[in-house]
């Protein structure tokens, strides 16, 4: 496997950073992931817009502009054994310079920031998974307030995530002050009543790719649509409920901390929404 590292491509195997850059030391850095399907980015403007953010969020200069960081994806996509891709992207604050503290909390000055990308299998759910759907679990949402930024630093995530996995179930659904805010690892959408409800864009929570393509597939086939604060009742009692993200896409979960979501399948809306953001997806390929 090829990876990118400080302005060189070179084996996984040989790609090193310093035990004192801020990514390793404190979290301090952002990250992005980029599906890929037939070698091509999907959404590859949205991604990097989003990692603009990210970036400007913590403060930290973007390396490179949208045109350079194009032709480093693509490039790092041609070196690959496989064609469909989740290229990530991570960039942190860097190392800084014996002369300065190591631990020093305060942002090092002239300090070049570490850019690192690398590529695996994109692995998407097959259609006997989809009509099985998966479960979920439930948990207070206790990470910081600054959950927009898509930061490296995961571990309260991480922790909610593996309570999904302690359960056998492939998701936490979090709630925070009784409201819907996302997954663990994705977005989260409600169906009830043929209309499909969706939390809004905001501090608490990481809007996606597929959160916008959802919504913006819905408006273009009159799938009636609220974008809007979301009780937990109206979670637990959705006729649908489903879990989004780039690498999993539109997937239902048909059972909440052990009780069944709906008819306990996934719903007519879901199938709908799978089959368009299908055919979306291979059209934008082939454009």
């Amino acid at each position: 496997m090829s990876v990118y590292l400080n302005g060189a491509f070179m084996p996984l195997a040989e790609a090193r950073v310093p035990v004192l850059d801020r990514g390793f030391i404190f979290g301090d850095g952002v990250y992005e992931l980029v599906p890929v399907y037939s070698r091509q980015p999907f959404r590859l403007e949205a991604h990097l817009r989003r990692l603009q953010v990210s970036l400007d969020g913590i403060r930290l200069a973007n390396p490179h502009g949208m045109d350079a960081w194009r032709e480093l994806i693509l490039q790092l996509i041609a070196l690959q054994d496989f064609a469909d891709q989740s290229v990530y992207i991570q960039i942190t604050r860097g190392t800084p310079g014996l002369a300065q503290a190591p631990r020093d909390q305060a942002f090092p000055q002239g300090v070049a920031p570490t850019v690192f990308m690398f590529a695996q299998a994109l692995v998407t759910a097959t259609p006997a998974q989809k009509a099985a759907g998966v479960c979920a679990v439930t948990a207070g949402d206790n990470r910081w307030q600054r959950c927009n930024i898509k930061a490296i630093s995961l571990l309260a995530n991480i922790l909610l995530r593996q309570q999904a996995v302690d359960a056998g179930c492939a998701e936490t659904v979090m709630l925070r002050d009784g409201f819907l805010t996302e997954g663990a690892a994705s977005n989260i959408f409600v169906v009830k009543n043929g209309v499909l409800l969706a939390p809004p864009p905001s501090n608490l929570m990481l809007t996606g790719v597929t959160y916008d393509v959802v919504l913006e597939l819905a408006a273009a086939h009159g799938i009636p649509q609220e974008v809007r604060a979301i009780g937990e009742a109206e979670v637990r009692n959705a006729d649908e409920l489903w879990m989004t993200s780039s690498t999993r896409e539109i997937m239902a979960i048909v059972k909440l901390d052990g009780v069944a979501v709906g008819a306990g399948a996934p719903g007519p809306l879901a199938q709908q929404m799978d089959a368009l953001y299908q055919t979306f997806k291979h059209q934008v390929m082939r454009a």
